[in-house]
């Protein structure tokens, strides 16, 4: 049985509020996604198979790019954790239960971890 159910959202950091402003703009108002959540410092797109996520609050750019990180939709984040564990993989977010404070309100078990390539992966279980 796979653990993995899809590719849950894609994150995109911003680093000033106008990247943000260009940014939103091109998935709302040019693309047309419609907005899942909407806080403060953030937004979700909602791609109709997944979300692209956005956030206001960087400094300065990233060093794995604008691509914050991707995360795989599973029901399972524990055992995910425990099979990147087992094979020698970082995690560098411990499984945790989250409540980002959107609207509507959206609660969560995530964890991170580094895959080959030093890529940042979270695992996302929506409640």
């Amino acid at each position: 049985m796979a653990l993995i159910k899809g590719i849950h959202h894609v994150a995109l950091k911003c680093c000033c509020s106008e990247e943000y402003k260009n940014v939103a703009e091109f998935y709302g108002d040019i693309l047309g996604l419609s907005v899942a959540r909407k806080w403060d410092g953030g937004i979700m797109f909602d791609t109709g198979d997944g979300i692209i996520e956005v956030f206001d609050d960087g400094e300065s750019p990233l060093p794995q790019g604008n691509i914050r990180h991707f995360a795989f939709a599973t029901e399972d984040v524990d055992a995910c954790v425990s099979a990147v564990r087992k094979a020698g993989y970082e995690v560098f977010i411990e499984p945790k239960d989250i409540e980002i404070q959107s609207d509507p309100r959206f609660p969560a078990r995530i964890a991170f971890c580094h895959g080959p390539l030093g890529e940042e992966i979270e695992f996302f279980c929506e409640k």
